[in-house]
């Protein structure tokens, strides 16, 4: 098995053509038996498996440098690396990482999980390289994908005035181009990229840029006539036009031809990109055939690419999806945005039904929440659904263009709090805190789903900035006899008693309801409440219970800087209420891959720890 000869790091350069043509198909089958073990990102990997391969192929690392936009389709890079033990533990808890992690090897230069990144990192490494006389190659691989994000655009703009080599691979698994159209694309560029070529066009440019009065205009002229004739030809003239040379298209699973071409890159003395065509989900049937199924899955059986676990309960994603459905045939003004997450954030239905009151703006969170303040602005009921982890890009927009204009806008906040194994990147940590302090913004969290759906068409009404965030994964259904109407700024008591009260933010009340059980056993009085508002926080209800508690226990799935417990802790000491708070939130840090409840353990955000804390805090005030 030549797979097994990859130990190390450039091992891969001992192989032959042959060999590695094996070894590409000895990489798809790796892929699939592991994540269909342990899940993860797999048709995105399959897709770049050959590039990957004439990559470091074409490179050495760690001294050349590549870095990969977004990064969940870095595994068979890991593989070339000498990780291949390392698959056993995939996106486990203390294992290894689903994206490139700087601090897992020497080989991942840039930690990455969001996508658009690439090029600006990658150029931050060229300019550094130059200034320190350093002698290496910088690679960053983009997907045609995160090109609608304006970050990639703003990095290609300043990567154009490079005087020094920079590679950018253009990752594309959905554009088709024509066979003629490739064909001659193929022969420019391997005019334009020859040694001979290269050296003969600064020459001659030098030589006419010399003549007196007129050598400017003669260069000026030539240059328009070549590039009309491009125009016509090469379907890389956006990339050229702003000074980047293009090559390409290239057969993105024909791994000498694209070795032989990322070699002619490298003798650039500017930036070039490499546009390459490949498919997602290559070499495996049920990939290719569902790609977007198989982008981040769970595991599966191999033979018929099917979930080991099947769903029986309802997610609260599915639970937003279906009432927005539903909202749809009574509320002619309301419309859906998501930026490239359709299927993701449950609005599938609510495009299939409503296909002009839906958008689908691509990977641009920025746009998407200044698109939704104009829709909101010339008198629609915009509804954006995204993640929360990919929120945070649109956070100058939330204060600028929504908030500051008072604009009914409602943020539909999915996988908020920690989401497992996708790790640091994708945690929804941060959104209760970036969001409650922006002025005119209301922030809510549902207890369940029946919570949710209710939430959902109270923010619909909404006149003003609105979000409410739920997590990944089954809905809570517990709980449903508690149903009070939603409030604005007004939370829900569900037991009401003396000594401790419990207040517990969104989907934490499933653990919460476990800890209040837990302290009715050891014999403590304790009141449960449903803090429903994060923002405005209901006061009243925080007065009320001061009179006969002594002990307020807040609990977040968010960080404890700015979360609801900060305030809550914030509030009574203004007020000199006469309780102390024991706040239970995610600690200021970043939380690795791992399951939920493993995560949990370990912040101590379960419903043993916050007994054990809460129990000591109480014993301590008597």
């Amino acid at each position: 098995m030549i797979l097994e000869r990859i130990k190390e790091t450039n091992d891969i350069k001992d192989l032959n053509w042959e060999e590695l043509d094996v070894l590409a198909c000895e990489i798809r089958q790796f892929l699939v038996e592991k994540v269909s073990e342990h899940g993860g990102h797999l048709a995105s990997n399959l897709g770049v498996v050959e590039l990957t391969i004439a990559m470091h192929k074409a490179f050495s690392l760690p001294e050349d440098k590549m870095i990969w936009d977004v990064g969940h389709q870095a595994y068979t890079h890991k593989l070339l690396t000498g990780r291949r033990e390392g698959f056993d533990t995939l996106r486990k808890f203390g294992g290894m990482s689903g994206f490139p992690k700087r601090n897992e090897s020497d080989c991942d230069v840039f930690d990455t999980g969001h996508s658009s990144t690439s090029i600006s990192a990658g150029l931050g490494y060229v300019e550094a390289r130059e200034i320190l006389g350093e002698d290496y190659k910088v690679i960053s691989v983009i997907g045609d994908g995160s090109l609608t994000g304006g970050m990639a655009y703003e990095a290609l703009n300043n990567a154009a005035h490079l005087n020094s080599n920079f590679v950018i691979i253009l990752n594309d698994n959905n554009m088709s181009i024509s066979e003629n159209v490739g064909g001659m694309s193929k022969y420019l560029a391997g005019i334009r990229t020859a040694k001979v070529y290269n050296e003969l066009k600064k020459g001659v440019t030098g030589a006419l840029n010399r003549i007196p009065g007129v050598g400017k205009s003669i260069v000026s002229s030539i240059r328009k006539t070549k590039n009309s004739i491009k125009q016509l030809f090469v379907p890389g003239m956006l990339f050229e036009e702003m000074g980047i040379t293009y090559l390409g298209p290239v057969d993105g699973h024909d791994i000498k031809k694209l070795y032989r071409t990322l070699r002619e890159a490298q003798k650039m003395d500017h930036a070039v990109l490499v546009h390459v065509l490949t498919q997602k989900g290559k070499g495996y049937a049920p990939a290719e055939q569902n790609p977007s199924k198989f982008h981040g899955i769970g595991p599966f059986d191999m033979e018929t690419g099917n979930a080991v676990e099947v769903k029986e309960k309802d997610t609260y994603t599915d639970v937003f999806g279906k009432v927005m459905y539903k909202e749809g045939e009574k509320e002619a003004k309301l419309v859906a945005i998501t930026a490239a997450m359709k299927d993701g954030t449950g609005l599938s239905g609510f495009q299939k039904k409503y296909p002009e009151r839906f958008f689908d703006v691509g990977i641009a969170e920025e746009h998407a929440v200044t698109f939704a303040a104009g829709l909101a602005a010339a008198g629609l009921k915009p509804v954006f659904a995204v993640y929360s982890s990919f929120l945070q890009r649109g956070y100058d927009q939330i204060v600028h263009d929504v908030c500051m204009q008072n604009l009914p806008v409602v943020f539909a906040i999915d996988r908020a709090g920690l989401v497992g194994s996708d790790g640091e990147t994708h945690q929804g940590a941060f959104d209760l805190a970036y969001l409650s302090h922006v002025p005119n913004m209301t922030v809510m969290s549902p207890k369940n789903k029946w919570e949710l759906a209710d939430m959902l068409r109270f923010a619909i009404q909404h006149d003003g900035p609105i979000a409410f965030r739920y997590p990944r994964g089954t809905a809570y259904d517990g709980l449903k006899e508690f149903r009070a109407p939603i409030v604005l700024g007004k939370s829900e008591t569900i037991y009401e008693e003396s000594d401790i009260a419990i207040f517990s933010v969104g989907h934490m009340m499933e653990e919460a309801h476990q800890v209040w059980e837990r302290l009715k056993e050891k014999g403590y009085s304790c009141s449960l409440i449903n803090s429903r508002f994060v923002k405005p926080m209901d006061t009243d209800v925080l007065k009320q219970m001061a009179e006969k508690h002594k002990l307020f226990v807040t609990i977040e799935e968010g960080v404890v800087t700015g979360g609801y417990g900060e305030h809550v802790m914030n509030y009574v000491s203004r007020e000199a209420l006469p309780v102390k708070v024991l706040v239970n939130a995610i600690p200021d840090q970043y939380v690795e891959q791992g399951s939920i409840g493993q995560l949990r353990k370990e912040i101590l955000l379960d419903a043993d720890s916050i007994v054990e804390k809460t129990v000591a805090a109480f014993d301590a005030l008597k």
